[in-house]
């Protein structure tokens, strides 16, 4: 029988520990307003005060983004819950003992009461004032309004980077674990900025809770001292004043440093490098900047009655670490202009090594494009494509080769170029340090930009500056950087050109894998029913028209039992498509089981049918434009309801209107009555050619 008992595991007593951290912060604030505190133990607590302060503004610096410190509004709350604890129990203590000297609420508030401020209560007020002000009006104020803006801004853009997510893993440019990873992020973020704007309205009451409770001790211990313990105006002063502003600088010290982590994490950008070291070299990259403030200083400091040497020092400082940065810059530059060429042999004779095999697939960049493909440069165009492979061998049902990438100093430096089998099948013009904005085809708001078009569907896109990402997200637009623009285009071509990248060694493979699970199907149709040749043919066709041939098994079935059958590749492919008619129903609805489609009026169909069997395909001129001139409208007729454009006719015409229409539309599908599964519906949405019948 288990029992319901709190176990302690020995193996890890640190594990344990810890997570009793803070439920005991919770109840030691309880305790603190609750019970009065020794000295000492006020001593001990202001001194972890501090000390918890300067922890969280060194982790709110050392972050790389904001989202590394994701825990900050949650110690942000307990500090400054803890904080205003202490200042009720340190009000009670300087209250009941205040008139027994400055050292009867613990050495650190008579140290910041007598030694910070000299003594001097009137000091100690002036300067607790300066800080209130700098805490109050600048840091916290400023604090608060970007975590409103930065909160607003988030929660706007959120929908804009889901979509940008649902890009990129319907492109093939990420995986499915990738993009809940990124979603995560997403979601992660939008709460993290939320809490903060919750989570400064906190900082800020802690600003005004120190105002308030300055003048309550301070008026409170006077009339105490004076009424109660029969003090003189002059000593009740010096004792109670003196403790109060110690209290005060004590607590406002630490909510100083706190509101500066809290302004350092809702103004820092996501990077790879802490805040000190992007500074550092943001500030100092530049040797210009080095110069001219060098310059300035220096003449400043040739003014008579001025600090000369502090300013001369300064100046020569600056203009040595200047001086060092431009010498770093040009160092690379140095470097390759030293660089000896390798020499080549010298060889008379020709090889076949001296004749160039073309790639299956190439992408040839200009020479400011290397940066994405150089991974030790940052570049992760690499493995945006390795992504792009993968993805379109598993929809399409084989291996697509490798993609080699060379530099070409005969396209313009910011041109790529994409080919098959060594033919151009691609080419755009990127520019590398801004990122493209697609219109999806409704946005809200202008966005500063550079017009273009997609390369991949020609949609309308602007070049933005990556500062304005937010924004465009905001309005619309779909977001991505360079190398994603490269990657959904080559995947675009890829898919295009299916067929081009298949052949028949590549059948060879695919039949191979097959015949390890159906050794007699493979050996049963080549070359007893079909040569290797008529079955690449018949691949071609299929990948031609978008159909995938992930299902090896059914298309080799079916190509089998055409033994003894008189056919062509063609009459073949159109066995195969019924075969495989639930697989491209399914590519064309999804999980849907009704199908809008178009067809053709029976007469013009009839018309059609009749040319094709007895006149070999030839078709009048004028009968061919008017279905051309039918199914561009009925297309976007389809299209405003949101549906993909489907033409459904008879399977004598299909692959006839397929060649006619292949690379006039793009995503346009026909379907043959037969390849219609059974327990799929159709909904005819329009007629053509009724009329001109």
């Amino acid at each position: 029988m288990a029992s319901n008992t709190l176990t302690f595991n020995s193996s890890n007593p640190t594990r344990f520990i810890s997570g009793l951290g803070t439920p005991a912060v919770m109840l030691m604030m309880l305790a603190m307003v609750v019970l009065p505190l020794p000295a000492m133990a006020l001593d001990i607590l202001f001194t972890v005060s501090i000390a918890l302060a300067i922890m969280v503004l060194m982790a709110s610096i050392y972050a790389n983004r904001p989202l590394d410190f994701g825990v900050f509004p949650t110690v942000l709350l307990l500090a400054t819950l803890l904080r205003l604890a202490l200042n009720v129990a340190s009000t009670r203590v300087v209250l009941i003992n205040g008139h027994t000297g400055t050292d009867s609420a613990g050495r650190v508030i008579e140290a910041f009461g007598e030694f910070v401020v000299g003594g001097s209560y009137a000091v100690g007020l002036v300067l607790f004032t300066i800080l209130v002000v700098i805490n109050f009006v600048v840091v916290t104020k400023g604090a608060t309004r970007v975590s409103e803006v930065t909160a607003r801004f988030t929660l706007d853009a959120m929908p804009g980077k889901q979509m940008a997510i649902d890009a990129d893993l319907n492109a093939g440019l990420i995986t499915q674990d990738e993009a809940l990873e990124r979603r995560e992020r997403v979601t992660r973020e939008s709460d993290f900025y939320g809490a903060m704007d919750g989570a400064s309205k906190f900082v800020r009451g802690d600003a005004v809770a120190g105002i308030l409770i300055l003048f309550i001790n301070i008026i409170g211990g006077f009339a105490i001292g004076t009424l109660q313990h029969g003090l003189d105006a002059s000593q009740a002063a010096e004792n109670y004043v003196l403790l109060t502003i110690g209290d005060g600088l004590v607590a406002q010290i630490p909510s100083m440093l706190l509101s500066t982590a809290t302004a350092i994490i809702v103004t820092r950008v996501s990077g790879e490098q802490d805040m000190s070291a992007e500074v550092s070299r943001q500030l100092t990259s530049n040797p210009r900047v080095l110069y001219v403030a060098a310059g300035i200083i220096g003449v400043m400091g040739a003014v008579p009655g001025m600090p000369n040497l502090v300013f001369l020092s300064i100046a020569t400082l600056l203009a040595v670490l200047g001086y060092q940065r431009a010498q770093a810059s040009e160092e690379p530059e140095v470097l390759e202009a030293n660089s000896s060429p390798v020499s080549e042999p010298v060889n008379p004779e020709l090889s076949w090594d001296d004749v160039s095999s073309l790639d299956t697939i190439g992408l040839e960049v200009g020479y400011r494009l290397i940066p994405l493909v150089d991974q030790t440069q940052g570049g992760d165009l690499l493995s945006r494509i390795k992504g792009v492979r993968k993805k379109m061998s598993q929809e399409m049902g084989f291996l697509v080769d490798t993609v080699h990438i060379r530099d070409n100093l005969d396209l313009g430096p910011n041109i790529y170029r994409i080919t098959i089998h060594g033919v151009v099948m691609g080419e755009a013009e990127l520019i590398p340090d801004r990122e493209l904005a697609i219109n999806p085809g409704q946005v809200f708001g202008d966005v500063e930009g550079i017009q273009t078009k997609d390369p991949s569907f020609g949609l309308d896109a602007l070049w933005i500056d990556p500062a304005h990402r937010d924004v465009a997200q905001t309005a619309g637009y779909t977001v991505v950087d360079s190398s994603t623009v490269i990657a959904t285009h080559l995947s675009q071509i890829l898919k295009n050109n299916a067929a081009k990248l298949v052949g028949q060694d590549d059948v060879q493979q695919l039949l191979d894998r097959l015949k390890i699970n159906s050794p007699k199907l493979v050996e049963n149709l080549i070359p007893s029913v079909m040569s290797l040749a008529d079955v690449t043919r018949v691949i071609h066709n299929l990948l031609e028209e978008g159909v995938p041939i992930r299902d090896m098994k059914t298309i080799a079935e079916t190509l089998s039992l055409q033994r003894g059958v008189d056919k062509s590749p063609d009459d073949m492919t159109a066995q195969v498509r019924v075969a495989l008619g639930a697989s491209i129903f399914q590519n064309v609805a999804g999980p849907a089981i009704e199908l809008p489609v178009m067809v053709l009026d029976p007469q013009l169909e009839q018309i059609m049918s009749n040319a094709v069997q007895s006149n070999g395909g030839v078709i009048e001129p004028n009968l061919v434009d008017t279905v051309i001139t039918g199914i561009g409208e009925a297309t976007g007729k389809m299209e405003a309801e949101g549906a993909s454009p489907v033409l459904l006719v008879s399977g004598v015409i299909r692959g006839f209107l397929a060649n006619l229409l292949r690379g006039r539309m793009a995503n346009f599908y026909i379907l043959a009555y037969d390849e219609i599964p059974a327990d799929k519906n159709i909904r005819v949405v329009t007629t053509i050619g009724k009329q001109s019948a």
